[in-house]
Parts: C-alpha cells; sequence; structure tokens
C-alpha cells in the first residue's frame, strides 16, 4: 500500500509540472480533454484560470461531469473560460447535476451539455433538455459500440433534443482527405510531444522545442474514419 501511496503522489506531482508549464507556454485556443475528472485538482482550477486570462489564448474551455466545486471559476475570465459538461444519468442525480447548470448560469459561465446517447438513459435526458433553458445546448454523442442500434423513432426522437445529432451518429469517411488536424490545429500530452490528433498518434514534435512549428503542415487523414466530433470537425469538406 505505502507504494501505491508513493506511485500516486509521484504521478500527480509530475503531472501537476505537465500542466503548470503548459500553461505559462500555450499562446493559443486549447480545449482540455482529460482521462477522467481533472477539475477536482487545485492545479487544474489554478491552469484553467490563468489560461483564460491570458491576451493570447482566445479560449480555455475544459470537460468535465461537474463532479467539482465552482467557486473558483468566479475568477476566470468569462470571455474565454466554458465548460463542455457531461451527464451520466448512472453516476449523477439529474437535480443535483442541475443544480450545478443553475449555479454557472447565475455566474456567467458558458457551457453545454452532453449525454451519451444510451437508449435507457432517453427519456431524462430529455427531461434534462427540457428543464435547461434554451441558450443552452445539449447534445447527444451516439452510441456506436453496436451497429444499427437506433431504430428509426429513436432517431426522431433523439434529433428532437439533440437537431445536430446525425452528424455524430456516422463514422464519416476519412482517408486521404484534407483535415487541419495537424496543421492549424494538435494534440499534445503532458510531455508536450505534438500529435495530428486524439486518433492519430504520429509524433510530429515537441511542443517545447524550437522550431516545432515546423512540422505543422497540410495533411491528409490517414484513418478509414472519424466517429468523434473533436476529430471529424477540423475536415473541411463537412463544413
Amino acid at each position: 500500500m505505502k507504494l501505491n501511496i508513493q506511485a500516486r503522489d509521484f504521478l500527480m506531482a509530475n503531472d501537476y509540472n505537465q500542466v503548470r508549464r503548459f500553461a505559462t507556454w500555450v499562446r493559443i485556443g486549447v480545449l482540455f480533454t482529460p482521462w477522467g475528472e481533472t477539475l477536482i485538482r487545485r492545479y487544474y482550477q489554478e491552469a484553467l484560470t490563468t489560461l483564460s486570462h491570458m491576451p493570447n489564448v482566445c479560449r480555455a474551455p475544459t470537460q468535465t461531469n461537474l463532479s467539482c466545486s465552482l467557486d473558483w471559476m468566479e475568477e476566470t475570465e468569462k470571455n474565454t473560460f466554458s465548460l463542455w459538461t457531461t451527464f451520466h444519468p448512472s453516476q449523477t442525480a439529474a437535480d443535483a447535476f442541475l443544480e450545478k447548470c443553475e449555479a454557472l448560469l447565475n455566474m456567467g459561465i458558458r457551457f453545454s451539455v452532453g449525454a451519451v446517447g444510451l437508449k435507457e438513459d432517453l427519456e431524462i435526458i430529455r427531461e434534462m433538455r427540457n428543464k435547461l433553458p434554451n441558450s443552452v445546448y445539449l447534445w447527444i454523442n451516439a452510441f456506436k459500440r453496436k451497429a444499427d442500434y437506433y431504430t428509426d423513432a429513436e432517431e426522431r426522437f433523439i434529433t428532437e433534443i439533440d437537431p445536430y445529432f446525425h452528424w455524430n451518429n456516422q463514422a464519416h469517411p476519412s482517408f486521404g482527405k484534407d483535415c487541419r488536424a495537424g496543421h492549424t490545429t494538435f494534440s499534445v500530452d503532458g510531455k508536450g510531444a505534438i500529435a495530428s490528433c486524439h486518433f492519430i498518434k504520429n509524433k510530429l514534435a515537441n511542443l517545447y522545442q524550437p522550431d516545432f512549428e515546423q512540422a505543422l503542415i497540410p495533411r491528409t487523414c490517414t484513418n478509414t474514419s472519424c466517429k468523434c466530433h473533436i476529430g471529424y470537425v477540423h475536415m473541411p469538406e463537412l463544413k
């Protein structure tokens, strides 16, 4: 157990150093898409607050399930900071999640709400849509692990909630097609390693090395298809 605690503390310290280094380097718009819930960590809160106030950062959103405290968000720059929140009915009570949403609205924090479109959750997702103000977009992430998962009636039901659902409920053919990934947008890990995107793990350069931007050039996708919004949103042909 002692060794496990030491390993955990080492990993957190390493993550802390990497986040702080990135927050003092960045000169662009960023989207934190973490593995797990990071906003329960003070150093992620501090990094996003710092980023939101930097004049050379145009946007600083992050993905969160809203299990964190919200008070610290008062210190963020509201024109830059925003949240990509996710509602998981199996993990969070709807009323508790809505209370957090109301607090965000009162603070003037911009956010969207998303949920995985599992069939057993569709009714509660519709209730969530009905209780949220129209100014808050509720997006539904299509469940793609099973082919032909939705009936035509279920697709119509979901589209009434999320009018852009049809874009997510498909795998967009992408091989050999133009994509801004690896050129004007890219993915970076804690060590600074740059890849084209989350779904193509080619190592192009390192963020903290001189002239890294020379590796950022127009390129085409090397994957057969793209299924995720944070990937296919960069394909020009989809507009």
